[in-house]
């Protein structure tokens, strides 16, 4: 009897799972976001949080050290196509934009042009170059560091530079650490990622039956009254 009732238990726990992750399960999570650290792979443990927050949120993200940036270009291209044209998204900080944006124009020359391109202070690179995606530029002009990007020969995306000098808890080295910035770049992500699952098709409607002849008669069914 005890086994028969904590058996009944175990199943309703797990319809109570079930229903609480059908929600989510009605989007479907296409593409990668590639993130790039920055100097000396350690000063940019904000994109290492940030990956780990899109991961739970079911969207794919990997970290990686700035200079792998080329070949990092060539991998996703082949993904992509692999899937379907999935989404490649880029984020970057510190000398991992500048890589960002180095791989954005790669991309872009191989025929899997990027979705999106975040960039967190970008030190060396100020011009996007031959490419297409929507990039977004969260910098700062006064902490000696950060560099707004502008659009050179080639560039056929759109650029939107975020100043952040009004901010004064954030700088150069924790702007990527932000939590709020991190929420409005998984919001972008999302929206270039996730899609809703396909509805059912309704079913077709039944036409009428046709209406019979003038001069003719249904038949009656055996028994019945004629």
């Amino acid at each position: 009897m005890k086994s028969g009732l904590r058996l009944i238990l175990a199943l309703l726990a797990a319809l109570v799972v079930f229903c609480a992750v059908e929600p989510a399960s009605a989007q479907q999570s296409r593409g990668h976001v590639y993130l790039l650290r920055g100097l000396a792979n350690v000063f940019s443990l904000g994109m290492d949080d940030l990956a780990a927050k899109m991961n739970a949120r079911g969207i794919r993200a990997s970290v990686h050290e700035y200079g792998q940036w080329a070949s990092l270009a060539d991998a996703a291209a082949a993904e992509s196509r692999a899937n379907g044209n999935a989404p490649i998204m880029i984020i970057g900080h510190s000398l991992g934009a500048d890589a960002a944006v180095e791989m954005a124009e790669r991309l872009t020359a191989l025929g899997t042009p990027p979705k999106l391109v975040v960039t967190f202070d970008p030190v060396g690179v100020t011009q996007v170059g031959p490419s297409l995606g929507y990039f977004v530029n969260y910098y700062q002009s006064n902490n000696g560091y950060g560099k707004r990007l502008t659009a050179a020969a080639g560039f056929r995306g759109n650029i939107v530079n975020r100043n952040l000098n009004a901010l004064g808890n954030i700088d150069h080295f924790n702007i990527e650490k932000s939590p709020r910035l991190h929420e409005e770049v998984i919001s972008q992500v999302r929206s270039m990622t996730v899609k809703p699952k396909p509805k059912p098709k309704p079913a077709a409607p039944t036409e009428p039956a046709a209406p019979a002849a003038p001069g003719t008669q249904a038949a009656t069914k055996p028994g019945a009254p004629g």
